[in-house]
């Protein structure tokens, strides 16, 4: 019996290392688009020197390019986006890609205690110019989301021969001004919800966040509704990490290794460096989405940086039942807006 049991479970003990080996290792892809010019690739790219995991998507390839530059820091949208660009993929060419030492573009063997968004600037110019090349366009239309605007908002000063617009979802402006309109919503929220303990929670952190030292914990902003309101951006991640097919297990620790190592380091450039400061002009169209109720980047501070900014062409377009994710949360408005101002004729 003895000698039955002890088999059993070495049995068992190998079954769970195969799962586990296969969760970890299995292949990655991005399915199939049917259509005789259509995209669909996932791959490794060389640029400045390390490798950026890309993900290219649409019924045409000849169609114009919709350039995505995620946020966190450090929070790839690749493992689930899909979902939400279903539409989108009929009338543009839509790229995904993992920044630097985020997602798959996280290398164990690489060091990024020096990264700055300088650095992702240029590679995300790097890249725009590969992509421009490998699908024979001449620009893209560059858009930044979150921790992305920053990104985007300095690549299309620097090169803006290579956009041909660019658009800001859940732009940010001033980090500090920001973040105390966030907090003060924070506890006006508490407060009427009755959360005395969440109220004193937030409350301690007033003077810190007023010194431009840290940020209103993100936990707080979701649990009050001022990061999404018709989506579960969490549960999202949950199911693109169990069930799709770009990332494994091995790329979900290599997403939260990248983010532990570097997002405190970019957040603290954002809240040194306010954005303003470091663009105060841009030579090609800029257009802001953002939701009523994001409290992420607010409103509010977005409308005061495009005030400030001086461009060709400059737009506001509220999304008036999203908050962080007009994209999504408005997913019909969004991609009809798209179309209308950057779909081909």
């Amino acid at each position: 019996m003895r000698k039955k049991i002890a088999k059993a479970m070495k049995y068992s003990l190998f079954t769970m290392l195969g799962m586990i080996a296969i969760a970890l290792f299995f292949p990655t892809w991005t399915p199939s688009i049917q259509g005789e010019n259509s995209v669909s690739r996932l791959e490794q790219i060389d640029i400045n020197g390390t490798g950026h995991e890309v993900m290219i998507r649409g019924a045409d390839r000849s169609n114009p390019v919709l350039l995505f530059v995620h946020g966190g820091p450090g929070c790839s949208e690749i493992p689930y986006v899909r979902k939400y660009q279903r539409e989108l993929e009929k009338h543009f060419t839509i790229v995904h890609y993992d920044q630097r030492g985020s997602g798959k573009s996280y290398h164990f063997t690489e060091d990024y205690s020096n990264l700055t968004t300088d650095i992702l600037v240029d590679d995300l110019i790097a890249l725009t110019k590969h992509i421009t090349e490998e699908l024979q366009q001449d620009k893209v239309v560059l858009i930044g989301h979150s921790f992305g605007t920053y990104i985007g908002m300095k690549a299309a000063a620097k090169a803006p021969e290579q956009f041909q617009a660019y658009i800001g979802i859940g732009q940010m402006g001033d980090t500090v001004q920001s973040e105390i309109e966030t907090l003060d919503y924070t506890i006006k929220q508490a407060n009427m919800a009755g959360n005395m303990d969440d109220m004193r929670e937030l409350e301690l952190l007033r003077e810190s966040i007023h010194h431009g030292e840290g940020l209103t914990p993100r936990t707080f902003v979701q649990k009050y509704g001022g990061s999404a309101r018709h989506i579960n951006e969490n549960g999202d991640y949950a199911t693109g990490f169990l069930f799709g097919s770009e990332y494994n297990g091995l790329d979900v620790i290599r997403f939260y290794t990248g983010i532990l190592q570097s997002q405190d380091r970019l957040v603290r450039e954002a809240l040194e460096q306010p954005l303003p400061e470091q663009v105060d002009e841009v030579h090609i169209p800029v257009y802001l989405l953002m939701g009523q109720y994001d409290y992420m980047t607010t409103l509010k501070e977005a409308d005061v940086y495009l005030n400030k900014l001086k461009a060709p062409k400059k737009e506001l377009i509220v999304f008036h039942h999203s908050a962080h994710y007009p994209q999504f949360e408005e997913n019909d408005r969004f991609t009809a807006w798209l179309y209308e101002y950057f779909g081909s004729s």
